[in-house]
């Protein structure tokens, strides 16, 4: 194996266990950007009262193009996603568009007051480990989902997501099925 190689396995390899290590400690803020597209997966049902008390049931979402956001409040990038994903949620609302807040590993206090400190126009519900698991897994904060029309994730963007290209993303799916 030539050296260029070793040194891509060592990084990937590296990458593989700094993950499974972040994993076993809680969330971190991730710095970096991946996007994967077009997985066969089915999105997992979400059923839970978000912090207005409304029942939410992402079952009566069928149909829209939803954005699934793991985030914390303590946490500096996620704060820098929520005014943008306030905006993606006024823009495309009414074009069959829904964001949804999962706040993971925050005090209800910290929570309220985040949430009314950024006028967040979405549902918010908080967050554990088992929610996480069931959407593939979250390493590390923020992580965003985008679920198709059909009910199928298409995309994960872990750390801070790209929002011109998110809000690509969402307009082409808006389209699909119309």
């Amino acid at each position: 194996m030539d050296r260029l190689k070793r040194v891509a396995v060592f990084i990937a390899l590296a990458g593989l266990a700094a993950g499974l290590y972040l994993g076993t400690r809680g969330h971190q803020v991730l710095p970096a950007k991946v996007v994967a597209h077009a997985t066969t997966t089915a999105a997992p049902r979400l059923q839970a009262i978000d912090l207005e008390g409304r029942s939410i049931d992402t079952a009566s979402y069928a149909g829209k193009v939803v954005m699934v956001n793991f985030w914390a409040a303590w946490c500096t990038s996620c704060a820098d996603e929520i005014p943008q994903f306030v905006s993606l949620q006024d823009k495309f609302g009414s074009q069959g568009f829904q964001a949804i807040g999962i706040s993971m590993e925050d005090k209800e206090s910290a929570l309220r007051r985040f949430y009314l400190q950024y006028k967040m126009n979405y549902p918010v519900i908080v967050g554990n480990q088992q929610l996480a698991q069931e959407y593939g897994g979250i390493l590390g904060l923020p992580t965003t989902i985008v679920i198709g029309r059909e009910g199928r994730i298409h995309s994960k963007h872990s750390g801070v997501a790209d929002v011109p290209k998110l809000q690509q993303e969402i307009q082409e799916l808006l389209q699909v099925g119309k």
